[in-house]
């Protein structure tokens, strides 16, 4: 025997004849469920956490090339902000030397890092055809399907650089608080219009500014303060743990931070599929 629906139960349904927005809210927890939402996030982040480690590898591997015969630099580098990366900057305290450039590692890395930011892409577009409820026979084909996953990389890799330098600054700087102000609604508006284009962009179905507007200002917040609220818990655990528990905790920080980002951005896309706010009939 099935178990009964719980958005169906009469104090549920009391509140969704009551209020419009307890109505859309249940109505995008359903969703949420029967889109396999929570499923999606899981993969984009797992994708997403595996282009982290080649992208680590091009960064050592460029490093390598840069303080090639330079000791100078070596030591204003390891006195910077850089020893505190996980793993790298381990090796840049105790063997710099270790730290080579090489032609082959930096393709493979780069290879690497693509292949699995292009399946996150790939996941992402099918969640938010999933949220749209697109037809199989009408989604895009495996070809165009990478093209805009090129696409995305290239948008969302850029916003989140600029929005985590903007944000950084706001969490570590002694600017004052207008100016903490205006860089917080920079990140809030970058991180908007790059969900809502992504929106746009990624489904197969065309949606107006408008219509993606509610889930992405909404998803921007949260993506906002939680950039400003990682930037600081993730740096100051990194600086108070010594080498082997810092990695891990970096690790799983890298994780969690990759795993909310996600849900939040298709929790967005849910929500605009439930509006607009109307009552139960």
């Amino acid at each position: 025997m099935a178990a009964p629906d719980w958005s169906t139960h009469p104090r549920v349904m009391k509140l969704r004849r009551r209020s419009k927005a307890g109505n859309t809210l249940v109505v995008t927890i359903q969703n949420f469920r029967s889109h396999r939402t929570g499923r999606h996030a899981a993969l984009v982040a797992h994708y997403g956490f595996l282009s982290v480690f080649p992208l680590l590898l091009v960064f050592t591997t460029i490093l390598g090339f840069v303080l090639q015969n330079r000791p100078r630099l070596r030591d204003q580098i390891i006195d910077s902000a850089f020893n505190r990366i996980p793993i790298i900057g381990e090796t840049l305290r105790k063997n710099p030397q270790e730290l080579k450039g090489s032609t082959l590692v930096l393709i493979l890395g780069l290879v690497a890092a693509l292949w699995a930011g292009m399946r996150a892409f790939n996941v992402l577009q099918s969640a938010l055809d999933d949220v749209a409820e697109i037809p199989m026979n009408k989604r895009r084909s495996l070809l165009r399907t990478r093209a805009r996953s090129l696409l995305g990389i290239a948008v969302v890799g850029g916003a989140q650089i600029a929005t985590a330098v903007l944000t950084s600054l706001v969490a570590v700087s002694g600017v004052r608080v207008l100016h903490r102000v205006l860089l917080v609604a920079g990140a809030v508006l970058v991180n908007t219009f790059v969900i809502a284009a992504a929106y746009r962009w990624l489904c197969v179905r065309r949606f107006s500014w408008r219509q993606v507007a509610p889930g992405a200002i909404a998803a921007g917040v949260v993506f906002a303060a939680l950039q400003i609220v990682g930037t600081v818990v993730v740096g100051r655990a990194i600086a108070n743990a010594d080498a082997v528990y810092g990695t891990f905790a970096s690790v799983i920080a890298l994780l969690t931070w990759l795993s909310l980002h996600a849900l939040i951005a298709l929790v967005g896309a849910e929500l605009n599929h439930a509006l607009p706010a109307r009552r139960y009939a």
